[in-house]
Formats: C-alpha cells, sequence, structure tokens
C-alpha cells in the first residue's frame, strides 16, 4: 500500500512539474497609453516582439522564477522578475521617451502636435549667426520682421504686431521687462539656446492673452543621460562697427541624469556705418552669463537656472537735437548734423539695461494623474536712460526704472492614446519704481500689478490623420498705480470721470492712485489633418482679449531713447478680436523633393490700441521732438506667408519666403501706421560635406515700398534770417524699397574646428526701412563683414 501511495504522489510531481504556462500581454507608453508596436520581449530562451497592437505571446513556459526584458528603440529598457506558476496577461508600461529627453530633430516647418502654427530656427542657424540680435534674427521666418531704433535694438514683429502683443518664453520662463518702448530690446542671448521656435497667432493659450501677435519660444539644450565633459568656443570679428564676439559654453552631464551648463557670451561695438557716412554713438557693449543645475529623468526632474544680461547701447546722436530749426534739418538733410569720426565712445544719449532672472522648476510624472510641473521665477529689470544734459545733471539718467516680477505656473499634462487635456493656472506680481532723482518727469508711473490666468487645452484624436483641439483662458488683472498729472490735464480728461483717483494737489500738479481691474475671456479652436504623406492641413480659430499695458494707460512725458513724447490713455479698455489662421504644408516629388508651406492669416479687433505721431512738441532744455498718442480704433488685419524648400541635387538646395500683410484703421478708413511692407527672400544653398563639410550660400532679400500709410504730418514754426518760416515735417511717408544681397561660407579646418565669413549687405548699398524709427535721420547699415570660428570639444 505504501508503495502504491508513493508512487502517484511521485506521478503527481512529474505532471506537476511538467505543467506549462502562457505569458501574454500588452506594451504601452507610460504617459500616453499608446500602444508601441515592434518592442522586444524576452523571458529566459524565449522572445516575442510586439505587433500594431502591442500585443504579444510566449506560450510553453514551465513554472520557474524568470527575469523579463522588454527593449524599444525609442524606449528605455524595462527589467523585471516573475514567478511563473499560472498563465499571465501582463500590461507594460515603457518610459517612451528618447525623442523627447535624447534629442529633438529640428527643421523649418516644426512637427508639433495640434494646430497651432510653428516655425523654428535650429541650432546650426543660431550659431552660423551668432553675433545678431534676437529680433534681426527672427527676420529669417516669414511673416517676421523687426521694429528697429538703428540696428542694436531691435523688436520683434509678427503678422504687424510688436510690443506687449507678442510674449518671449525664456526657457518655461515669460521674460518680463519693459517691453511697451518701441526702442526697448529684448533682454535675451540667443547663444544661449539650441533652437527658437515662432508661433504664430493667438491660438497658444498656455502663454497667455496678450500675445495676440504670437509667441517666440527660446528652448536650451536637453542633456543626454551620460557621462560628459563638452563645449564650445565661439569668437566673431564684426566689421561695421570693428566689433569683436565672443562666446563660451561647457557643459558636465553625468549618467544619474545630473547635468551643470555654463554659458557666457561678450560683444563690443563701435560707431556703425552706412554706405555713406558713420552714425555717430551707435556703439554697444553686451554681456551675458548663464548657469543651470539640473537633473531631468523621465518620471521626474528638478532644475535651477540663472540668467543675466547686460547692455549700454548708443542712441543715434542725430535725432536728438536742440531746437526747431535744427529738428527740421534733421529730418530733411541727406547727411545726419552731427557727425564725428569712429569712435568705441558711447555717450549720452544713450541706454543701459541689466535683466536677471532666477528660476526653479520641477516636475514628476504619474501614471494617472500626467505630468504635473511647477516653476517659480524672480526677474529683476534695471532699465536706465540718459540724455543729452547740461551741468550736474550729466551723469544723472533721465529715466530709471527698476521692474520686479515674481511669476508661479503650476501645470498638469494629461495623455491618453486617443486625446490629451493640458490644465494650468499662472500668477504673476509686479512691481514698477521709477526713481525720482533723475529729476524728469516720470514717463511711466510706480505701479503695481497683480495678474492671474487660468487655462485648459482638450486635443482628441479623432482618426490617425485628424485631431481637433479646443481650449480657453480666463485671466483678471490689478493694476495700482500712483501717478501725478498736470493738473491743466487732470481737470480736463479725468477730474469728472475718475475722481475717486484723486488723492491731492500740490501747486500745479495733482497726485492720483488709479485702481483699474480688468478682465479677459479667451477661447480657441483648431483642426490638424494630415491628408496624405505629402500634404497636410492645420486651421485655428481664436477669440482673444488684450489688457492695455501700463504705458498705452498713463505714458506722459520724453521717452529720450526713442526721441519722442509719449502720451497715454487711462480710458483704454481690453482689446477684443477675433483670428483665423490656416496652414497648409504639401511635398511634390519634383528633383529631390520640393516642401512648401502657405499660412494665411485674418484678424479683426474692436478697441485695438494704436500709436501713432501727432504733432511736435518743445521739451524743457532737450529741444522738439514729435510726439506720439495711443488711440483706440477698430481694426482689421490679413495677409499670407510662404515658405519653400526645394532640393535641387543632393547637394544644391533653394529655399524661398515671402510675406504680404494688409492692415487697415476702420474707423478712420486709413492704413494702419507701421505694417510690414511687402517682402520675400531667395536663397541658393550648396552644401558638400566631403569637402570638409562646405557650405556656401547666397541670400536676395527684397522688400517693396510701403504703398498703404496713414498721413499724420505735423508743421514746425522757426525763424532764418529774422523771418518766421513754416515747414511741414512729413512723419508718414515711406522711403523706397530694396534690394540687399548677402553671401555665407564656412567649412572645417580640422576635427571640431570651424570657420565662417558671412557678408550682409554685399554691395553696400543706401537704403531706409520703412520699420526703422530713425530712418528720419539716417539710412541704415552699409557692408557688413563677420568672420567666426569655432571649436567644440
Amino acid at each position: 500500500m505504501n508503495k502504491i501511495l508513493k508512487l502517484l504522489l511521485f506521478l503527481v510531481g512529474v505532471t506537476h512539474h511538467a505543467q506549462q504556462y502562457n505569458i501574454a500581454g500588452v506594451v504601452k507608453d507610460f504617459h500616453d497609453k499608446t500602444a508601441l508596436r515592434n518592442a522586444k520581449i524576452v523571458i529566459g530562451t524565449s522572445t516575442a516582439t510586439t505587433d500594431n497592437n502591442g500585443k504579444f505571446e510566449i506560450k510553453n513556459l514551465k513554472s520557474d522564477v524568470y527575469t523579463i526584458i522588454v527593449t524599444h528603440p525609442d524606449c528605455d529598457a524595462y527589467q523585471s522578475n516573475i514567478e511563473l506558476s499560472k498563465s499571465l496577461n501582463l500590461e507594460i508600461l515603457l518610459e517612451h521617451h528618447s525623442n523627447e529627453i535624447e534629442s529633438i530633430t529640428i527643421h523649418a516647418a516644426h512637427k508639433s502636435k495640434g494646430a497651432i502654427i510653428v516655425k523654428t530656427l535650429d541650432q546650426s542657424t543660431i550659431e552660423k549667426n551668432a553675433t545678431e540680435n534676437l529680433g534681426n534674427l527672427l527676420t529669417k521666418i516669414s511673416g517676421v520682421s523687426t521694429l528697429k531704433t538703428g540696428n542694436s535694438i531691435a523688436k520683434p514683429v509678427i503678422h504687424g504686431m510688436y510690443g506687449s502683443r507678442i510674449s518671449i518664453i525664456n526657457n518655461g520662463v515669460k521674460l518680463a521687462e519693459q517691453e511697451w518702448g518701441v526702442e526697448h530690446a529684448p533682454n535675451v542671448d540667443i547663444n544661449n539656446f539650441e533652437h527658437i521656435d515662432v508661433i504664430k497667432g493667438a491660438s497658444a493659450l498656455k502663454y497667455g492673452t496678450d500675445a495676440v501677435g504670437g509667441v517666440i519660444v527660446l528652448e536650451p539644450e536637453i542633456f543626454k543621460k551620460k557621462d560628459s565633459l563638452t563645449g564650445s568656443t565661439n569668437i566673431s570679428g564684426i566689421s561695421n562697427g570693428r566689433g569683436l564676439g565672443l562666446d563660451l559654453k561647457l557643459l558636465k552631464t553625468w549618467q544619474n541624469a545630473w547635468a551643470i551648463k555654463v554659458n557666457g557670451s561678450f560683444k563690443k561695438l563701435g560707431d556703425l556705418s552706412t554706405p555713406d557716412y558713420n552714425l555717430m554713438n551707435t556703439g554697444m557693449d553686451f554681456s551675458s552669463f548663464n548657469i543651470s543645475v539640473q537633473k531631468n529623468e523621465f518620471k521626474q526632474g528638478i532644475s535651477f537656472d540663472y540668467y543675466v544680461t547686460n547692455q549700454n547701447l548708443g542712441i543715434f546722436r542725430g535725432s536728438h537735437v536742440g531746437n526747431d530749426k535744427d529738428f527740421y534739418l534733421a529730418m530733411t538733410t541727406p547727411q545726419p548734423i552731427y557727425m564725428r569720426d569712429f569712435s568705441y565712445s558711447i555717450d549720452n544719449p544713450r541706454q543701459e539695461i541689466a535683466h536677471h532672472i532666477a528660476k526653479v522648476s520641477a516636475f514628476k510624472r504619474f501614471e494617472h494623474f500626467g505630468k504635473v510641473s511647477a516653476t517659480y521665477s524672480f526677474q529683476y529689470n534695471h532699465r536706465q536712460e540718459f540724455d543729452i544734459r547740461r551741468g550736474d545733471l550729466k551723469n544723472t539718467p533721465s529715466m530709471d526704472l527698476e521692474l520686479i516680477t515674481h511669476q508661479l505656473n503650476l501645470n498638469d499634462l494629461l495623455e491618453r492614446e486617443k486625446w490629451s487635456l493640458e490644465t494650468g493656472i499662472d500668477l504673476i506680481y509686479q512691481n514698477n519704481y521709477s526713481n525720482p532723482k533723475t529729476q524728469s518727469r516720470r514717463l511711466v508711473p510706480n505701479y503695481d500689478k497683480y495678474s492671474g490666468g487660468l487655462y485648459s487645452i482638450f486635443k482628441y484624436k479623432i482618426a490617425n490623420n485628424f485631431q481637433a483641439e479646443i481650449g480657453a483662458r480666463y485671466d483678471v488683472t490689478h493694476y495700482n498705480v500712483t501717478k501725478w498729472y498736470d493738473i491743466k490735464d487732470w481737470t480736463t480728461n479725468y477730474a469728472k470721470d475718475f475722481s475717486e483717483f484723486y488723492v491731492r494737489t500740490n501747486q500745479n500738479r495733482v497726485l492720483t492712485n488709479p485702481i483699474l481691474n480688468y478682465h479677459n475671456l479667451s477661447y480657441n479652436a483648431g483642426l490638424d489633418w494630415k491628408i496624405s504623406p505629402e500634404f497636410s492641413i492645420k486651421f485655428n480659430y481664436a477669440r482673444v482679449e488684450r489688457t492695455p499695458n501700463i504705458a498705452e494707460l498713463f505714458a506722459e512725458g520724453l521717452h529720450h531713447s526713442a526721441a519722442i513724447i509719449e502720451k497715454g490713455n487711462m480710458r483704454l479698455q481690453n482689446e477684443k478680436g477675433n483670428q483665423l489662421n490656416l496652414l497648409i504644408d504639401g511635398k511634390l516629388h519634383l528633383l529631390g523633393g520640393l516642401d512648401f508651406s502657405i499660412n494665411s492669416y485674418y484678424f479683426a479687433t474692436n478697441n485695438f490700441i494704436n500709436q501713432i505721431p501727432t504733432g511736435i512738441q518743445q521739451a524743457t532744455q532737450v529741444g522738439p521732438f514729435p510726439v506720439w498718442e495711443y488711440q483706440q480704433i477698430n481694426a482689421k488685419m490679413y495677409g499670407v506667408d510662404l515658405d519653400i524648400n526645394w532640393k535641387l541635387t543632393d547637394n544644391l538646395t533653394y529655399r524661398g519666403r515671402g510675406a504680404y500683410l494688409y492692415g487697415q484703421d476702420t474707423t478712420h478708413d486709413e492704413p494702419l501706421i507701421l505694417m510690414m511692407p511687402t517682402n520675400f527672400s531667395n536663397n541658393l544653398e550648396f552644401h558638400k560635406k566631403e569637402w570638409k563639410n562646405f557650405s556656401l550660400s547666397l541670400e536676395n532679400k527684397t522688400v517693396l515700398r510701403q504703398n498703404r500709410f496713414p498721413i499724420h504730418n505735423s508743421e514746425i514754426v522757426f525763424y532764418e534770417d529774422g523771418e518766421e518760416i513754416t515747414k511741414t515735417v512729413d512723419f508718414s511717408t515711406p522711403p523706397d524699397g530694396y534690394s540687399l544681397w548677402n553671401v555665407q561660407a564656412g567649412f572645417n579646418l580640422a576635427k571640431n574646428l570651424y570657420t565662417g565669413v558671412s557678408i550682409q549687405n554685399l554691395f553696400n548699398k543706401s537704403y531706409r526701412d520703412y520699420l526703422n524709427r530713425l530712418r528720419y535721420f539716417s539710412d541704415d547699415l552699409g557692408r557688413n563683414f563677420i568672420f567666426n570660428i569655432r571649436y567644440n570639444f
């Protein structure tokens, strides 16, 4: 009996040991649960590959403890131990992020999810133009121009809109400076960034509703997780201005995802020159420093960043004159009335600007709650503008502004296979202090600004090639202002309707405390349809509102570096507009392939805030200046941008771009002022990698005359030989169009050593640009040779 029992137990054990099980499952993306095909699964000596639905199955495995390894080309490997005592059905989540963390492919037609329209300047373009400012660099994108004060000061213009209608995002921080000034250039160093995205239109609600024209996103390098030490040195020589540029970068990364990057830049220029004469007092000193310390993994990360830029910019001396007659002569003579030999000296008028950004950000991914991120930033902007003053005030700034900004952003991005939902909140506090020690009238008053915004963006994949999105944003802005008015201006314009803001009267001045509140509700909807591999359409509609900025409401007095007198209007209301954008991307199989992009847009707005010249006024002790006043009108703008990239041969590529813009003041039935003229450029580039990476490009840029402009001329009276003379000062008529040729070439001298040269305005053509506010007083820049040598290690 015992022998029979032992035999039965043995047979049961053998049967159990011989039992075989199956392991089936699905492999998905960690954050959006998208199925991953072609993932490789290894269990013991058995292997399998996932199908198009991310599914796999391995059969006939014996009971045992196994190590399961799952790999995918775009993912970190997954490894785990399992004890197999029954058939299993697994869900394996991989950190699918190599395209997000390890490398980014950048090209002119940015592959962005959703209906927003994005164009990109890549790292190669930034490196080849390392000495340019941000505004001038962005003109390489269709539909983007610059509003200039000379050449060193350039504000980007997107589809005819600039200033506070354009947001600049510096590594996740919305740049906060005195951006209302026409001659207030963005305080950024382009060499800190790997690529620059331009989002056209108002559909990017994530970045705020004041960005009616668009958003400029400055993106730094994404660091790889490996032990390495890299860096680069770039030295540039600049002929026009006899200047020097230097940029140094150093990056240390570790396998555990820690990284430290340090970057510094310096640029020095003397007086610039036109083809026929020097431009007195147009030199500049620029320096910047950036340090970043971070540990960014896929599931979580934290980073600390600090940026500082310092600029000392000369303002063309010929734009500041002492009396009415000289002002008329400065506006009408072919050459400036103030000239000197070349000099590195930067005298008054000039501006000094220091801008600091300190930022800490962190994120964490949760399987069910998405990617939660938080960013806090502190910004300090100190702007001093020095006018031509005599005696003890010579070295005292005429305007001395300190702007402190605190920002907090909380964001959650939840992604699934068919949809995504992004929600967030922005909180901002600003304090502006205008130093009374200048002994000049404060152009903008002291104020506190509190603002908060709540946004949500939902995207849904209707089909693999068709996606829709909707978004909404609500903002509230609170101004608490301390403002002095002339008693006559206060009594005439505001005393009746704003009596609650009155504080006290001191001689001929009235102290007020305006407290203003604004509420904005904006929303958008968009479609992204990839009709075929060669053809796609993006369309978006946005209903946006924008709050007036502090200068539009309260500016009063001489803006020294802009050489104008500005007058604000406290009665201004929110701008309210409707915007349509349509983008068509296509590819034709001609020769090596022709890519084209057509972006048409339409913008109609009520209460559009417009600034126009209304006369000439004598500023105390410093001479006459044109008066520019803010007014509120109804307006419309529409236009089209065109981009072409045609690979003619393996080594030869044609690139073309063009832009047309129509702007109309529908209240007064006249053209809008300072609208970008029609322009186009044609570029032929030869690139031979085998010839030490040699490249040569020839570009022609043509800007047509702006034939649509309003008439806002003024009369000026002065005495000549004892006789009173009245003259008309033409602020309105645009200059002639122009066509410039530019050349750029470069090659590798040795491994990791590159040299290049570019020639701007090759034929040294004399011209004036309609969007240069100093075109009244001088020609634009002449020929400029830029040599640079870069060593990567």
